[in-house]
């Protein structure tokens, strides 16, 4: 496997100031295997964005704890415990009605807002646009950048869901905000991309 790292998603994600979500774009020269070939895109996609996460400390909060004698962020990961249900790929791009929005610019839904405390999964719209500290973005942008990512479309994507208990990455959104793993595969372009998410306050 290896990540598509001049594909231009990234360029355009990366305007995205506010976005909290880690995306991860493979390719994979091996036949695509089904749960097993996602199973293996979700690990090399959370080493990758340990990595980054690694390099950014190593610019700043590494040289901070240094003086203060700590150590850095123990990152952990156990792929063993990772499981998936599959879903279709428009309950993963669904976009919720909007009802109303106050004069502070809360959003009130159809269906109101995923509870993560009560053990429920934040869709994807929520993970992009409903951040802790106010992303500014909604419906709009959110349908933007996913035909950015999906640019053949979305009628060829084999999506799974993932569990939020096999790495340490996912501790932040358990506090609160909730968490988010997705591995999508475009047979199409026999690329993977992999959405996650974790923030807390």
């Amino acid at each position: 496997m290896r990540e598509l790292i001049n594909d231009p998603f990234y360029e355009m994600i990366s305007t995205y100031k506010n976005c909290l979500i880690d995306y991860c774009l493979i390719e994979d020269d091996t036949p695509h295997q089904g749960y097993h070939s996602h199973k293996d895109a979700i690990l090399f996609s959370m080493l990758k964005v340990i990595e980054r996460y690694i390099d950014e400390q190593l610019m700043s909060e590494i040289r901070y704890r240094r003086e203060v004698g700590e150590e850095p962020f123990p990152w952990n990961l156990d792929i063993g415990k990772a499981k998936a249900h599959r879903i279709d790929a428009s309950e993963l791009l669904a976009v919720p009605e909007i009802l109303r929005t106050d004069r502070i610019g809360q959003r009130f839904y159809a269906g109101g807002l995923p509870d993560p405390l009560k053990g429920e999964q934040i869709p994807y719209w929520y993970a992009f646009w409903e951040t802790p500290h106010t992303s500014g973005y909604g419906p709009e942008e959110f349908n933007r950048i996913n035909s950015v990512l999906f640019p053949m479309g979305t009628d060829d994507l084999e999506v799974y869901e993932w569990s939020d208990d096999w790495s340490n990455y996912f501790d932040d959104g358990h506090e609160w905000w909730g968490t988010a793993c997705w591995s999508v595969y475009d047979r199409r372009m026999n690329r993977y991309a992999v959405i996650m998410a974790s923030a807390t306050d």
